[in-house]
């Protein structure tokens, strides 16, 4: 009305219980040097094993390996990935649940995969979860005084227009 535009708000909710760090402390380069998009980590507490979506979107990627999720914003231009763990691609799906598929809609906060921590730590898997922004967020990621903080599943993080 009258040439306005509403601007719209933008909130990003932890992916997992865990303590939030920067991109750049995940020990695998392809996410710490950003080479597929800046974004964060949180480090699993080790009665984690719930991801939920970050944001509100459309699942647009879930690979037969569930190790990863690819959202698609349903309210702005902003995709992301969220990777859960360093080499968990290679056990093929062994230990993980999808509990949505691609196509389906989801609720930032909404359970959309979990994991078996027992299957992962018999596998010594570094369970770290990254949330790359991959597309449609050109600004930096900081997360400021949650760095370092325990946060909870669902948890808002990041709020921006």
């Amino acid at each position: 009305m009258f040439g306005l535009k509403k601007k719209t708000t933008f909130k990003v909710v932890a992916p997992i219980t865990g303590v939030c760090q920067p991109l750049t402390a995940v020990d695998d380069e392809v996410f710490s040097k950003k080479m597929m998009g800046d974004g964060f980590m949180i480090a699993p507490t080790a009665a984690a094993n719930t991801i939920v979506a970050p944001i509100e979107a459309t699942v647009a990627m879930l690979p037969d390996s569930k190790h990863a999720i690819g959202l698609k914003s349903t309210s702005t231009p902003i995709e992301l990935l969220v990777h859960i763990g360093l080499d968990t691609v290679k056990l093929n799906g062994n230990g993980f649940e999808a509990l949505v598929k691609p196509g389906d809609h989801v609720k930032a906060g909404q359970p959309v995969i979990k994991f078996d921590s027992q299957v992962m730590q018999q596998h010594q898997l570094n369970m770290s979860t990254m949330v790359i922004f991959t597309a449609g967020y050109a600004q930096a990621i900081d997360l400021g005084s949650k760095y370092q903080q325990t946060v909870e599943a669902g948890q808002a993080l990041l709020t921006a227009q």
